[in-house]
């Protein structure tokens, strides 16, 4: 009876080994900087005056808000946007902002209308990228670190569709309070394959 007992606790040791062993070869990296996912909230906010001592804008309580997963590298730029309580049946642009203004060299990632709940979904697996963001001098002043925030990054916003100019990649008119902005600024690293 003992050495059936030792053989099925013996077999129970290895049995979930391998369990734990195939569980930890399937799980996600650990977040240390190397998972390839970033994640990056947007929210209405409040336009400030442009005085450095007035602070960044604040976030509307209860407006318009947007999720977004991208890729952290890669030769492709890939995005899932998810926006909520936006403006009904608005046509709306997911972009790239470099500073300063009008945005010269911006980049329209995907455009979309919401729906009647003010609800809009853009997705792209592959968008073609030629750059890292923030793009290198000349084109974006948050490559380095500017005074007053120090912060480096790409702005990514949700604007009307009819305030920028895809093709001309810039923006043409001024609305803050219809859109979305980044609430932290993002990187990533254009990898060719």
């Amino acid at each position: 009876m003992r050495k059936w007992v030792v053989i099925a606790a013996v077999l129970g040791i290895v049995l979930s080994s391998s369990i734990a062993l195939a569980a930890f070869r399937h799980a996600p990296p650990p977040p240390n900087g190397e998972e390839p996912i970033g994640v990056l909230y947007l929210f209405q906010k409040t336009p400030l005056p442009a005085d450095p001592a007035s602070g960044p804008w604040p976030i509307v309580p209860g407006g318009a808000w947007g999720l977004l997963r991208y890729s952290l590298w890669g030769d492709d730029f890939s995005f899932d946007f998810k926006g909520r309580q936006l403006a009904p049946r608005t046509e709306y642009a997911l972009i790239y902002y470099p500073d300063p203004w009008p945005g010269s060299g911006l980049i329209c990632f995907a455009k979309g209308r919401s729906n009647p709940a003010g609800n809009l979904n853009l997705a792209r697996d592959e968008f073609e990228m030629t750059t890292s963001l923030p793009a290198p001098p000349p084109v974006d002043a948050n490559f380095s670190a500017v005074y007053p925030s120090g912060a480096v990054g790409a702005k990514i916003w949700l604007v009307l569709s009819s305030d920028v100019d895809c093709e001309a990649k810039q923006m043409i008119k001024w609305n803050p309070e219809k859109y979305l902005f980044e609430f932290n600024l993002i990187n990533f690293e254009h990898r060719a394959d």
